[in-house]
């Protein structure tokens, strides 16, 4: 091979490197700051998302500080602790410029949530008789199976939601380790909304 092929060669594999680190890096912030598609894990937002289903999470959310509304669909990351005193979730610190780049944009050593957004901040909410109770009103929760009751579970059912905080819970209220257990989540742990279903193809569309 001649030196001219030679450095043909060589210009040209760093063409296709330049180009896969290119899309790479596009992949990561489409990831990070618009959407991503994720594979349910658990069962605790049952019947509304099964184990196994794959959605979409719109990231803009999170991005542009969007709006997050009562019924919502969320993912949030895993609390590490609670402060019962307060009744709100803690996290712990993520250090160093890799474990944060592992942790926050790869993802690969965080693991998140998904649930319902119950209680919006200033809210008086308790649970009493298997209903959940909003400012001294039955929250009406049409997402339900029917004559699924809410369970005083963990120690948080009667709390005032701080402000720049959520209380969240999982449909499945018997198997759901959510706000009754961990407490009030703050706003900023919120990583996006949960808005379309792309498996199974037969409920294929929007998640209500």
């Amino acid at each position: 091979m001649s030196e001219v092929q030679k450095k043909s060669v060589s210009r040209e594999i760093l063409e296709w490197l330049g180009c896969i680190v290119a899309a790479f890096v596009v992949a990561l912030i489409i990831k990070y700051f618009i959407f991503t598609p994720t594979l349910v894990k658990q069962g605790s937002m049952t019947p509304t998302i099964l184990d196994g289903e794959r959605v979409i999470i719109n990231r803009l959310v999170r991005t542009f500080h969007g709006d997050i509304n009562r019924g919502d669909i969320v993912t949030l990351e895993k609390p590490s602790s609670i402060l019962e005193d307060e009744q709100i979730a803690v996290y712990s610190e993520v250090k160093g410029l890799k474990n944060k780049f592992l942790y926050y944009v790869l993802e690969l050593t965080k693991t998140s949530y998904i649930k319902r957004v119950i209680g919006m901040p200033g809210d008086h909410l308790y649970i009493s008789d298997g209903k959940v109770y909003i400012n001294d009103e039955v929250l009406d929760e049409p997402y339900l199976e029917e004559g699924l009751q809410t369970p005083r579970k963990g120690m948080f059912y009667d709390v005032v939601v701080p402000e720049g905080y959520v209380f969240v819970m999982g449909d499945n209220r018997t198997g759901s380790s959510d706000s009754r257990e961990f407490g009030c989540v703050p706003l900023d742990k919120i990583e996006g909304r949960v808005s379309f279903r792309i498996w199974p193809l037969s409920k294929f569309g929007k998640v209500d």
